[in-house]
């Protein structure tokens, strides 16, 4: 998986780039990650990349020139290069949209700032992603987000074949708790059930307790991940018992 970012402050991006999960799977070649400062395609002794916005308003916008050509060049390369605005107004980035990206080979991430980004700039676009319903400094931020994201589903990246499965989102739930060593840490044990051996029992109970911090957490989530008659059952008990606490 190849990502360009196209950002006027590289500087943001390369820290985190280079540690943890991502910085071994660009080491690996499992993904490739460049870096395009928005400034190497402006024109003019002072390469300006933003002005003001016709009509008047606070504030400053970026001008469509240095994006549109970064962006050409890109796709003069590589036509099949998908291309994502990092916005606000864009679309909510979840767990279904990272799989999706995940199953094609080159994304262009265009990391907006100021007040946004010439209305024209768009028309050079795939689609725009939000991580959120707030407002960043720039789009460098809620790129490395998508990066990372997108990065664990990719194979190989997490080591383990089926890592991510289990993750929060990826089958509609919350994850289900977990433990690890010591069995007891200030009277607080680990239940039973996990140090029992019996798989199948672990898994009954890791598939109950996803479904209790689900309804707790985000009962929105369980309209739309695909219940079976027993996950029904299981709720219906868990909310006769908190009725009956």
């Amino acid at each position: 998986m190849i990502f360009d970012i196209l950002t006027l402050f590289p500087e943001m991006l390369r820290s985190p780039l280079e540690g943890s999960i991502l910085g071994k799977a660009r080491k690996e070649g499992l993904i490739e990650v460049n870096l395009i400062n928005i400034r190497d395609y402006a024109e003019g002794k002072h390469r300006v990349t933003d002005d003001y916005p016709y009509g008047g308003g606070k504030g400053m916008i970026m001008k469509p020139e240095p994006i549109i050509k970064g962006v050409k060049l890109i796709k003069s390369v590589d036509p099949a290069a998908w291309v994502i605005l990092m916005t606000p107004q864009g679309m909510p980035f979840k767990q279904e949209v990272a799989k999706r990206l995940a199953q094609l080979s080159h994304l262009v991430l265009i990391c907006g700032r100021y007040e946004g980004v010439d209305e024209r700039v768009r028309d050079f676009v795939n689609e725009e992603i939000s991580i959120g319903d707030y407002v960043l400094t720039g789009g460098e931020l809620a790129a490395l987000v998508l990066i990372d994201v997108v990065s664990r589903l990719i194979p190989g990246v997490l080591g383990a074949e089926g890592a991510p499965d289990d993750d929060s989102f990826s089958q509609g739930l919350l994850e289900y708790p977990q433990y690890t060593r010591p069995k007891e840490y200030e009277g607080r044990r680990v239940p039973e059930v996990l140090l029992s051996g019996n798989h199948q029992a672990i898994e009954r109970w890791r598939r109950k307790e996803a479904l209790r911090r689900t309804w707790q957490r985000r009962p929105d989530l369980l309209a739309k991940a695909g219940l079976s008659e027993e996950d029904m059952e299981i709720l219906a008990e868990l909310k006769r018992s908190s009725k009956a606490d």
